[in-house]
């Protein structure tokens, strides 16, 4: 078995107990507990659970290949007010501020709380091949079976091809995951809901939160770490290849938040001109000393408001959350895909959206490429040097989009940065930044694609694919960028860099400083937690020397 579920001996248990894993694992066992055997009991559960809208105008393509029951429809839940994730409301154990001694009475007090209503219990895998597969448990309350059904269908379902797979796996000294979730948990002390983790104990209770995308992030959270602990580095992002006709292939990876593009771009086909296997656009692993990649899902967790209605894609969707219903002129219920009730409407789309669709890919990656949201940066830029390419996805700049709900106060538009586009990231900075200056120092080429706007001009998604094509083909000519070394661009007609323009030298110097800044700050920001290594604040400041102003400290 890959990770440890069991006890076994004194010794193997000490490694993964923990008072709040003892807390949230005990209520799996509880009488009140009903186990959610496979995908077809969670289907017909989600089915008739209250407010479930059965999509009768839109089945599932070929369900029976999916462990669904044939005749099986899309099926649709809907939130209220909150639809997207709480940043603040996580507690995060090992981080500074955060107190077991506080936290473990909340825990205990929820779990009682759950003694008078019955809970459903449901298991999955993360990670879809023997080097790397996680098994991990999930408990929810009756009346959000959608939750336990989305949730099952978003991971690996348990199926004699991976339950084998799993036996076969590479062991991991790390527990199963456990997660305890409750929506209907309220606290004064927590009006925001509270996704509390403990990452080394891969444990979590996610409380007073409905949102699905809290419980798959939240998921994702413990994997990603359980991931880094062993050698690998851990992505948010897509990766894709490219097989040429001339037998080369080109293995990309792009890393962005939600909004920025990197379902969009991983998804591409380049109106056919390529042969393209998909390996996953939003969680995948890469071993950085053989460079191989692996997948955590099989399924996509993605918006709907670039699928408008009657999109050929969305025949592959098989669960919809978020989103508006219509009644079409057969009688038959169809959804409204444009985001018109809200933002961030959802889907979860099967494996099969991909026509080529593997779970690991063996040929090592040729390019990374963070996707930002910088009106200072041109659409493109290579980066030379591992710890400028490493610095930069550690100060990767976006702007917030509605997948997030933000504590009272948050400026929504203002320019935030997200290191390495990854905001469930619960170990110190030090180790992605370390495991991507490795990639890059083996050879791994590093880009910035600015899926945004560059001094006021937007960039299209066909800008953005006619670089990438342009890189992959091999006849990008890159010239030198500005007074910069260590960076450089394409020269495109439409987006000229001209820095002997005033406003836009102080534009970009002053985006470059506040990278600056946010390094240094590093230094005391949780404790020091996050601080880098001193290569990366040099990195920085050759750039912001380069560039002829004074940096005040």
């Amino acid at each position: 078995m890959s990770t440890l579920e069991f006890y076994k001996d004194p010794d193997s248990f000490s490694s993964i107990k923990s008072q709040a894993r003892t807390t949230i694992e005990t209520a799996f066992y509880g009488n009140n507990v009903v186990p959610v055997a496979n995908l077809r009991e969670a289907y017909d559960l989600a089915r008739t659970s209250p407010g479930t809208v059965e999509l009768t105008g839109m089945p599932v393509y070929r369900p029976e290949g999916q462990g669904l029951p044939s005749g099986s429809n899309v099926l649709l839940m809907n939130d209220g007010s909150v639809v997207g994730r709480c940043a603040a409301a996580r507690k995060i154990v090992g981080e500074p501020g955060v107190n077991m001694g506080e936290l473990a009475p909340v825990l205990r007090e929820a779990v009682y709380g759950s003694r008078f209503r019955t809970f459903y219990a449901a298991e999955a895998y993360i990670g879809l091949e023997k080097d790397f597969m996680v098994k991990a448990h999930l408990l929810a309350p009756k009346n959000h079976e959608n939750l336990v059904y989305n949730w099952m269908l978003n991971f690996q379902y348990l199926n004699k091809t991976y339950i084998d797979m799993y036996r076969e796996s590479r062991a991991l000294p790390d527990g199963d995951i456990f997660m305890f979730a409750d929506p209907d948990w309220t606290n004064p002390e927590y009006p925001l809901g509270l996704a509390f983790f403990d990452p080394v104990h891969n444990c979590a209770a996610v409380l007073g939160m409905r949102y699905f995308g809290e419980l798959k992030k939240g998921t994702l959270t413990l994997a990603w770490g359980t991931a880094v602990r062993n050698g690998f580095a851990s992505c948010h992002g897509g990766l894709k290849r490219y097989n040429l006709k001339s037998g080369r292939s080109f293995v990309s990876a792009v890393f962005g938040l939600s909004g920025s593009g990197k379902s969009t771009l991983t998804h591409a086909r380049h109106g056919g001109k390529y042969d393209i296997t998909v390996l996953h656009d939003d969680a995948f692993i890469i071993n950085v000393k053989e460079k191989y990649a692996i997948a955590l899902e099989p399924s996509y967790f993605d918006k709907v408001q670039d699928y408008p209605m009657g999109c050929e894609d969305n025949k592959f969707i098989i669960s919809l959350q978020n989103c508006g219903v219509t009644r079409g002129e057969d009688g038959l219920l169809y959804p409204v895909t444009e985001d018109l009730r809200n933002g961030n409407g959802r889907a979860i789309k099967s494996k099969l959206w991909s026509p080529v669709r593997v779970d690991r890919i063996d040929e090592p990656i040729n390019a990374v490429f963070w996707l930002m949201k910088d009106q200072s940066l041109p659409p493109v830029l290579r980066l030379k040097g591992p710890d400028l390419a490493a610095v930069m996805g550690a100060t990767l700049a976006t702007k917030r989009t509605t997948a997030e709900r933000l504590a009272p106060g948050i400026d929504p538009n203002a320019l935030v940065i997200e290191c390495y586009a990854n905001p469930f990231r619960t170990y110190p900075l030090a180790l992605d930044y370390e495991r991507f200056r490795t990639l890059f120092r083996d050879g791994v080429d590093c880009y910035i694609l600015n899926t945004g706007d560059f001094m006021g001009k937007k960039v299209t998604p066909a800008d953005t694919l006619g670089i990438l094509e342009a890189i992959i083909e091999e006849k990008a000519r890159f010239v030198p960028f500005g007074p910069f070394s260590d960076m450089e661009t394409l020269e495109l007609e439409r987006f000229p860099v001209d820095f002997s323009d005033e406003k836009y030298r102080r534009e970009f110097f002053a985006r470059f400083r506040d990278r600056l800044a946010f390094v240094t700050s590093r230094e005391t920001e949780k404790g020091g937690m996050d601080k880098l290594p001193p290569e990366a604040e040099a990195a920085l400041r050759k750039a912001l020397d380069e560039i002829g102003y004074p940096v005040q400290d």
